[in-house]
């Protein structure tokens, strides 16, 4: 039993039960019986018989509902004390009911965050990705997440696996009868061009891995840090980006002292942009908590835009401090993190006046280079525009198909040698259908259902 919709106050809020044999508890709830899978007006009603509220309630008899189990829903008002008055009569009414036994004991209890999918799931009405994917569509950011994560519920991404599976435990039923009958005269292998049917499978692989990588990266999107010195732009750049004044700007050096976050969208993209302190040796104690914050989120960023004040390039006190942040970068910055250097206030130099090689000329202040800084976002986040019949993924899916591509490369390898080494091509081939079965949960742990349920939100 929960509370499905939003804490808070609104027009209606819903209280949601799911078990077995849930009949009884419809006709102390509402005083009669319900038509299955008909909404109806009428009271909730309360230990004495009185409404505590009134609204529509709809009964789903298994197997015919979300979770396979029989399912009642309460849709009242949306106060928070009316729905924790149901709530609390759900329970009331499940123990009187069960201490009639009419109800199992199991099932008196508050559910747990993402307890109805986990159900969902377990009873076989969706399978793990589309559970994963239920999570996605509420949690999306963007248009092009919500409808992403909306196909993969459909099955999109399910069905691509599956299709990549049952090809796969094709060929492997062609390497087991080879290893089960030696004596034949009939090359199995050759006859049923295992070579091929192996590359083609490998190629399938790499355009799936490919949409999977582009789905994460609608769900996950990147982690982007603007780093300089005080007064180089740095929140103008976030405030342009955002479209929007998120962030003080002043000429007075060390005006930001702690980390600003906005999540803006490219085309779709969802890109975590965190301004940060103006980077230099300060004694003032509030304004270093700052710059170690800045450092933090410097070397955990997915890419760091290193912002340059074109105004001050030829001042040596300034190419001193550049230089020595580069230094600072270079020993600290992870190699997978990629910088930018952004050449800010090219509004405030002459036009004539020569640029840096390298990086984005721009102005904060005008927009001049903004777009060109966007599209370089994409390209180092690896996202390509023309994706058509995007699925929402995982991490966790994409690193399950880059297994697959390693034991499958290994079992091409098996397999050139054939008779040498068909035991471990064999092997190869059953690791990859797990790694396969893991994303749609066919072959999963108790662990990592435990991981992904508990990110849920109560209710759902």
């Amino acid at each position: 039993m929960a509370i499905a919709t939003a804490p808070g106050r609104g027009a209606v809020g819903i209280v949601r039960v799911s078990g077995r044999s849930l009949e009884a508890l419809v006709r102390a709830l509402v005083g009669r019986s319900l038509k299955a899978r008909e909404a109806s007006y009428t009271g909730f009603l309360d230990a004495q018989g009185v409404a505590i509220d009134r609204g529509l309630a709809i009964y789903f008899p298994a197997p015919h509902s979300f979770t396979g189990e029989d399912v009642l829903e309460l849709q009242a008002h949306g106060g928070p004390v009316v729905l924790q008055l149901l709530l609390a009569r759900c329970l009331e009414a499940a123990a009187q009911v069960a201490s009639n036994g009419q109800l199992t004991l199991p099932h008196l209890r508050v559910a747990l965050p993402g307890e109805f999918s986990e159900r969902a799931f377990l009873n076989d009405k969706m399978d793990l990705a589309q559970a994963e994917a239920i999570a996605d569509l509420i949690d999306a950011s963007t248009e092009a997440a919500a409808r992403s994560a909306s196909r993969s519920l459909s099955g999109v991404f399910s069905q691509e696996i599956h299709q990549l599976r049952d090809a796969l435990v094709h060929l492997r039923m062609l390497v087991e009868a080879t290893l089960d009958f030696p004596e034949e005269e009939i090359d199995f292998l050759r006859q049923a061009d295992a070579q091929g049917q192996l590359t083609h499978l490998q190629q399938q692989v790499q355009q799936v891995l490919q949409r999977a990588r582009q789905g994460a990266l609608l769900r996950e999107g990147i982690k982007v840090v603007i780093a300089g010195q005080p007064n180089a732009g740095k929140s103008s750049l976030l405030n342009a980006l955002a479209g929007a004044e998120l962030a003080i700007v002043t000429p007075v050096a060390g005006t930001t002292r702690d980390k600003v976050q906005q999540t803006i969208q490219i085309e779709g993209v969802p890109l975590h942009v965190i301004d940060t302190a103006g980077l230099r040796d300060s004694d003032d104690e509030v304004e270093k908590i700052g710059i170690a914050r800045a450092w933090d989120a410097i070397t955990t960023a997915d890419a760091v835009l290193f912002l340059h004040d074109l105004t001050r390039v030829n001042a040596i006190e300034y190419i001193a401090a550049d230089t020595d942040i580069t230094r600072a970068m270079a020993q600290k910055l992870p190699k997978h993190v990629a910088r930018i250097d952004i050449w800010n206030k090219a509004d405030a130099v002459p036009a004539s006046a020569p640029t840096p090689d390298g990086g984005v000329v721009l102005s904060a202040k005008t927009g001049q280079g903004l777009d060109d800084l966007r599209r370089q976002l994409l390209a180092l986040a690896g996202w390509q525009p023309a994706t058509e019949g995007l699925f929402m993924a995982r991490e966790r899916h994409v690193q399950a198909l880059r297994q697959v591509e390693t034991h499958l490369e290994a079992a091409q390898t098996h397999l050139t040698q054939q008779a040498q080494a068909l035991d471990l091509l064999a092997e190869e081939l059953r690791l990859a259908q797990i790694e396969l079965s893991q994303i749609t949960g066919e072959f999963t742990s108790d662990d990592l259902l435990g991981v992904i349920f508990s990110s849920f939100c109560i209710g759902k």
